[in-house]
């Protein structure tokens, strides 16, 4: 399979919807994921990332604009033991019941189709990491209308065992913009993956569409004894509004107030 730039296939796509990427870093020490979101509507905009516990959650930027929370407030990620969740639904909760229960992940997801989100029908993409020992193996899962149709769901999983470093895998839920949206197609497709946590989680978000993304999350797992790093970018940023505030009040009183107006400038920067 062909590697792709993860550059490219974000910046020549306006909405891939939402997107998991999982693999290893350059020098095998460590197991990457990332996970974003996109919006069109209002609702799906309305939305950043907070940590929870070992995983994360979505909520609510601000709460009096939030209709319907159906199928845009979930946990996209959960850690069993050694095992970590990643999907765009509330079927990370099923993964996570499910394999408590024995059960593997491929069969815990037996109880779940694609959104019931009519004509997009988007498909339910999920992804784990299972570290053990310094061993490593993940793998994909999607569930996928049939071209549109909801008589019939399509199953797929995908497992990477042993994965070469420097390489992972991404998942998407549209092709592309469109209304209907089409579903995605074929494997996972092949990129590339940093050592540099900070570069990766810049080269993700520095490449989604401006307009459309809302969130995004990477964690890098140490391979021999399992800790993780964690970085979270919201579009949606309640510091930044504060800053601007600061800068706002500054400005109308003058100058006068000049270590405000440093602090206001280092805010602003920063939460860009």
């Amino acid at each position: 399979m062909e590697m792709l730039s993860i550059e490219q296939e974000l910046k020549g796509n306006a909405y891939p919807g939402r997107g998991i990427i999982i693999g290893k870093t350059p020098d095998g020490t460590k197991a990457v994921t990332a996970y974003f979101i996109m919006g069109r509507s209002e609702n799906s905009r309305n939305r950043i990332f907070v940590e929870e516990g070992q995983g994360i959650r979505t909520q609510a930027f601000d709460e009096s604009k939030l209709t319907d929370p159906s199928l845009i407030i979930y946990a996209p990620v959960r850690v069993l033991g050694n095992k970590t969740i990643v999907t765009n639904g509330d079927q990370t909760d099923t993964i996570y019941e499910g394999m408590d229960r024995q059960l593997t992940f491929e069969q815990s997801l037996r109880s779940r189709e694609f959104e019931p989100d009519a004509p997009n029908y988007t498909p339910r993409i999920s992804g784990i990491l299972h570290i053990e020992n310094g061993n490593y193996n993940y793998a994909m899962s999607i569930l996928k209308s049939d071209n549109g149709c909801p008589d019939s769901c399509q199953r797929f999983t995908f497992a990477y065992n042993n994965p070469a470093a420097g390489e992972g895998h991404f998942i998407h839920t549209y092709m592309h913009d469109g209304d209907p949206l089409p579903s995605f197609e074929g494997d996972p497709k092949l990129v590339s993956v940093c050592d540099d946590m900070d570069a990766f989680t810049d080269l993700l978000w520095n490449n989604l569409n401006e307009d459309n993304k809302v969130s995004l999350f990477v964690r890098y797992i140490n391979l021999e004894n399992g800790t993780y790093k964690t970085k979270i970018v919201n579009k949606n940023n309640f510091g930044f509004f504060i800053a601007v505030l600061l800068y706002a009040i500054v400005m109308g009183s003058g100058f006068n107030n000049w270590w405000l107006f440093l602090i206001t400038i280092v805010l602003i920067v920063n939460e860009k």
